[in-house]
């Protein structure tokens, strides 16, 4: 486990629609030449970056010696422009990453998302060739994954089965379509905010991380 209370620095990053407000957070001794860039629920729902799954992904990641990347969308917070459907706030995310690419030397993305945000870090994870995909509570209902490629990076999925908001019958259905499949961890009794489960979504999500790293250094 990285230092409990990680290095925090507030940042203004230039993106197409303006300056992206954003949070870096560093461990102690940092893995070399990775970052994880972490994407908030929906904008128009109240999704932010200080979102406590998004805050729990963005930790599983520093648990294995990686900084993350909290940031708010166009139009939340900080950030300047206003919602666009997914399209400009996957342009957001990967102007955040590439900043992270060119400021911290991180060439190795790690890219990991809640619900909205999850289809932000697939399409991120597609455009940047990212090492690792986090997907949690992907809303396949709201909007159409099917019309993306699947990606190439070791990726899973998070899923609670009683989600109010995403099925989680059409998680799975779409899942196990893909060739090759996801990793699929199903939360017994977890809805969609992880009430409850918060620390054990971040031990699950930092352990396939870690074990995904050793395998690589091997």
């Amino acid at each position: 486990m990285t230092a409990r209370h990680p290095a925090v620095e507030r940042l203004f990053i230039d993106g197409p629609a303006g300056p992206v407000e954003a949070l870096l957070e560093r461990p102690a001794r940092p893995v070399p030449d990775r970052v994880a860039v972490c994407c908030h629920p929906h904008p128009l729902f109240g999704g932010t970056m200080q979102n406590k799954v998004v805050h729990a992904l963005a930790r599983a990641a520093l648990d294995c010696g990686v900084p993350s990347i909290r940031f708010n969308f166009r139009g939340v917070g900080g950030s300047q422009g206003a919602y666009d459907n997914g399209i400009g706030e996957t342009a957001d995310a990967l102007a955040v990453a590439d900043w992270a690419a060119e400021a911290l030397g991180a060439g190795r993305l790690w890219a990991m998302g809640f619900s909205f945000g999850s289809f932000v870090a697939y399409g991120l994870a597609l455009s940047r060739r990212a090492d690792r995909l986090v997907t949690v509570a992907p809303p396949v209902q709201r909007f159409d994954f099917s019309t993306l490629a699947i990606p190439a990076c070791p990726w899973l999925v998070v899923q609670g089965d009683n989600d109010e908001l995403v099925n989680h019958g059409s998680v799975l259905e779409w899942t196990r379509a893909l060739d090759p499949a996801p990793r699929v961890s199903l939360f017994q009794g977890a809805d969609h905010f992880f009430h409850g489960r918060i620390t054990e979504l971040r031990e699950v999500v930092g352990q396939w991380l870690k074990d995904d790293r050793i395998a690589d250094s091997g």
